[in-house]
């Protein structure tokens, strides 16, 4: 026999499924331990050879750098109707 829905417990651990994400955890760091160390060696040679030490953009680099555009003050408007 089912149980109802309004005589439901709440929730319960599963630990079936507990044990299974665990175990699938372990055998997917056993495999990829063999492939770390190729990972890190393609990366050392992608920084050494490929990555251009580029200047991070920041905001104060930006904000004093002398050749970069500048707001101008707003003009006074003036009263065009007045002139008539």
């Amino acid at each position: 026999m089912s149980t109802k829905v309004s005589e439901s417990t709440g929730y319960v651990s599963n630990v079936q499924m507990s044990a299974i994400g665990y175990v699938m955890a372990a055998i997917i760091a056993i495999v990829m331990l063999p492939v770390f160390p190729v990972v890190v060696l393609v990366w050392l040679l992608w920084r050494v050879f490929v990555a251009g030490d580029d200047v991070e953009p920041s905001y104060e680099t930006w904000r004093n750098d002398p050749n970069r555009l500048r707001p101008s003050p707003p003009e006074p408007e003036t009263d065009d109707e007045d002139e008539d």
